[in-house]
């Protein structure tokens, strides 16, 4: 993968803000979050290797802009997982609160997303620890939660738009489209679905696999 600056300047970068915003001390911290930072870019890269959107490619090679905020958003969430995992839990918490702060999405480290997962202008959402499939796209506003402590079930390819909400025992089928505003309560979502309204008076619409293939593969994905 190919970085808009070095790698030893991303450390830099995101010791600096921690350092700005909270309390950070380097050299305590330093090594791991240097090693962390490295296995954080990886799967980063795993999960740009299929994105079709312009920002994330230069010259046919995947590409991290740490100034694009949504890809930002991306490897600082992972960067909280790799922490996490060396478990060093107040570094984990300080690095999701970073990616809270500046991008004003909540994403929490104990938030299994799948590899293959893109956001789009995800200001103000706020993902629950629900079973998220591959190819799972949402936008800004958006709310997935619990309901009497049951979480949702995503399969493959679903796309929540803008200010769209699911919470608690529901089960939404591969290739499913949530429109705008939508609200989704304890509903299973059949395959091959577009969403519209809210539960439990779900207007739900029934398209053909071509429909999808068109709209993951053409707008998100180079191969879903």
């Amino acid at each position: 993968m190919r970085t808009a600056v070095a790698v030893r300047d991303i450390t830099r970068l995101v010791e600096k803000q921690l350092d700005h915003l909270f309390l950070y001390d380097k050299q305590k911290e330093g090594i791991l979050l240097a090693s962390a930072v490295s296995k954080a870019l990886k799967k980063t890269a795993v999960n740009f290797s299929e994105c079709r959107n312009k920002y994330y490619r230069k010259d046919g090679e995947v590409y991290f802009n740490p100034f694009h905020s949504g890809q930002y958003t991306v490897f600082l969430y992972y960067l909280s997982r790799v922490v996490r995992e060396y478990e060093a839990f107040s570094l984990a918490d300080r690095i999701y609160y970073l990616n809270k702060a500046l991008n004003a999405v909540d994403l929490y480290y104990e938030i299994e997303l799948p590899d293959l997962f893109f956001l789009d202008h995800p200001v103000g959402t706020l993902l629950g620890r629900a079973d998220y499939g591959d190819y799972f796209v949402f936008s800004q506003h958006i709310t997935v939660g619990n309901n009497h402590d049951i979480y949702p079930v995503f399969d493959e390819r679903v796309s929540l738009l803008a200010g769209a909400v699911v919470i608690g025992n529901s089960r939404i089928g591969r290739n499913t489209i949530v429109s705008a505003e939508s609200f989704i309560k304890d509903e299973e979502i059949p395959p091959n679905s577009v969403v519209f309204g809210q539960s439990p008076h779900l207007v739900i619409k029934t398209m053909p696999d071509s429909y999808f293939d068109d709209y993951f593969h053409a707008k998100f994905f180079l191969d879903s």
